[in-house]
């Protein structure tokens, strides 16, 4: 699989990387091809570009190995193909307020960084503008589907945030592909159907039907994701029910879900909804889970009016 087209992107448009600048290339034993490709590309540009890989974390959210811990806070660039996330790490968080421009790639495979980056981020970062506008004073979002899905979300004073992909500016920082604007609503009621991708299943072949109550998860029809939160309750409580996000996708480059979070809920005109940890995205409930379902047909509305998804033309 030729990835170079896909580190090109990474690398130049979307981190645009300048030759007097620092680079350090952040992966794991299992993502280390994708590592290499953006390597090979950053070092084409600067000089002062290095390579840091390391075994793969326990879970996402681990921190990394001090040393390359140490290189993220020096770099003027960083890049983070690993198959654990690094997004909600102290070493990230460093590292942008040290004033690099940080973009994860958590969990990113081949197929899927060829095909979340084989994309004009530029036209998505319009699509994330666009989307934006429509839902940035909503009061009420409300989100139904053809499997049932009838919810209601309060974004309250909570901020609209838009991932773009796009990271220019020194402290910026992005996840790999990119593509959505998103929230962390202050509450939330009704029922909504995922029926894309969830982990721990992937892709799947029944809905999982979900239901919301002030705010909180209070019944998941699937067996393996209620546990999962079962798991989480046991370290935090009832936060680990938190209904965290509300994500609307923006990436036109992806036309089919594959099976990969990272890289479904950026799908052109699908919705996510996510329990959880939300404090890293305006919220205020730091768990140990960020569990997101897609929505494959959703269709929105903003006070009362539908608004037009992204679509692929």
């Amino acid at each position: 699989m030729d990835l170079e087209p896909a580190a090109e992107t990474a690398i130049r448009q979307c981190m645009a990387l300048e030759e007097d600048e620092s680079c350090a290339v952040v992966t794991d034993d299992k993502r280390a091809p994708i590592g290499e490709a953006l390597y090979a590309v950053a070092r084409g540009i600067t000089p002062d570009t290095v390579l840091l890989r390391y075994p793969p974390g326990p879970q996402h959210g681990a921190e990394p190995p001090e040393s390359v811990a140490a290189a993220m806070a020096n770099a003027d660039v960083v890049l983070a193909p690993t198959s654990k996330s690094l997004s909600h790490t102290r070493a990230r968080g460093r590292a942008t307020d040290a004033g690099a421009r940080a973009a994860t790639l958590p969990g990113i495979t081949e197929e899927v960084f060829t095909t979340g980056l084989d994309a004009d981020y530029e036209r998505i970062r319009e699509e994330c503008d666009r989307m934006l506008e429509r839902v940035a004073d909503a009061e009420e979002v409300r989100v139904t589907s053809p499997q049932g899905t009838d919810v209601i979300f309060e974004p309250g004073s909570r901020e609209w945030l838009s991932d773009t992909g796009i990271v220019h500016e020194a402290g910026g920082f992005s996840n790999l592909p990119a593509g959505e604007v998103f929230v962390s609503p202050e509450s939330a009621e009704g029922t909504y159907v995922v029926d894309g991708t969830m982990h721990p299943h992937g892709l799947l072949d029944d809905p999982i039907e979900i239901e919301v109550e002030d705010g909180f998860v209070i019944s998941v029809s699937d067996s393996e994701v209620a546990a999962e939160l079962e798991e989480a309750e046991v370290e935090v409580g009832q936060d680990a029910y938190n209904l965290a996000e509300l994500g609307i996708g923006t990436n036109l480059a992806v036309t089919e879900l594959v099976g990969s979070v990272l890289l479904d809920e950026k799908a052109a005109g699908t919705v996510h909804i996510a329990i959880g940890d939300d404090a890293g995205i305006g919220g205020d409930t730091d768990a140990p889970i960020h569990s997101d379902g897609i929505l494959r047909e959703p269709t929105v509305y903003v006070d009362g009016v539908e608004v037009e998804l992204p679509r692929v033309e």
